[in-house]
């Protein structure tokens, strides 16, 4: 008997993934029946997108488990309705996706390539930057993104602090947890990447007390979530200078409002929430092996700790 596979997403992410799913849960060796509707009382997993039609899991009385196609869950993880295990999307395409985008930012900031780009004046100035060692970078967040953002940046010669609420270890990384903690990260880094969950303990991490722990002139990435950030506290800090630059890929609201003022900031780069999307190919697979998983009675990946918000 097959297993029944609904896909609780954007209409228009169906053609997307459906090929993509079959072919993962077929090499999985599962008779899978996918389909983007099916009666929910005859539903044995959901593939589910937090911004999807399904709000109410209580018709789903079969269901076995909610697989998540985001990294984040803040948008799913309090509703009461779920009463079944949630799996956050853990992959190597978001993986790869943030690191790539945290490398080429902080090397964009770190050798100045703003400056030559939009400083074409005739003017000669052959100032160089300092080299990777002599630039510290702190990442706000140590989970699996957060890692492996801050072990390829220390492979390039930084000298990486990452901070976490509770007591980590990382190779090739200094690693501080706690408030106290959070000050010594900040104080010593000249460019911050922020990457932790969204929570009710996280949100606003950087604000106008944080901001001012960092030494002037420091600069500021958060392709992490968008309430992470002060708003008003970050625009301030680097209208007096305090802060250098910001770049900034997510937002309280999204799409990002046009009269946002971040857009006409001269010293804010906008991206539009790409740093770490999620790829249809390798995210298939994820969800493949957590529903094999589950068929063989195992414990699923990456499960979401409610009380913890993650």
């Amino acid at each position: 008997m097959p297993v029944n596979v609904l896909f609780a997403a954007r209409e228009e992410k169906w053609e997307d993934y459906e090929q993509p799913l079959r072919h993962a849960l077929a090499k999985a060796g599962l008779e899978a029946d996918l389909r983007s509707q099916f009666p929910p009382d005859e539903v044995d997993y959901i593939v589910y997108a937090p911004n999807s039609w399904l709000q109410d899991f209580t018709p789903y009385t079969r269901a076995k488990a909610v697989l998540n196609l985001w990294a984040g869950v803040e948008n799913v993880v309090g509703n009461a309705s779920l009463r079944i295990p949630l799996a956050r999307m853990v992959d190597e395409g978001l993986s790869q996706g943030m690191v790539e985008w945290v490398t080429g930012h902080v090397l964009r900031l770190h050798l100045g390539i703003d400056s030559h780009i939009n400083g074409q004046d005739g003017h000669w100035r052959p100032t160089a930057p300092p080299l990777a060692k002599n630039r510290p970078v702190t990442i706000l967040g140590l989970g699996t993104l957060g890692t492996a953002c801050g072990q390829a940046l220390a492979a390039l010669g930084f000298p990486v602090t990452g901070w976490s609420r509770s007591k980590k270890s990382v190779d090739g990384m200094t690693c501080l947890y706690g408030p106290e903690g959070l000050q010594q990260a900040l104080s010593g880094a000249e460019i911050v990447v922020l990457l932790l969950p969204h929570t009710p303990h996280t949100e606003n991490v950087l604000n106008a007390e944080t901001l001012a722990m960092l030494p002037k002139g420091a600069m500021v990435l958060n392709p992490g979530r968008g309430a992470l950030v002060d708003d008003a506290a970050l625009l301030a800090a680097l209208d007096r200078g305090h802060i250098a630059q910001a770049t900034l890929d997510t937002f309280r609201t999204e799409p990002l409002p046009p009269e946002n003022p971040y857009w006409a900031h001269p010293k804010v780069t906008v991206t539009p929430h790409i740093a770490s999307a999620t790829r249809c190919d390798t995210a298939a697979e994820v969800i493949a092996e957590n529903i094999r998983r589950g068929e063989a009675g195992l414990d699923f990946l990456h499960l979401v700790d409610r009380s913890a918000g993650y």
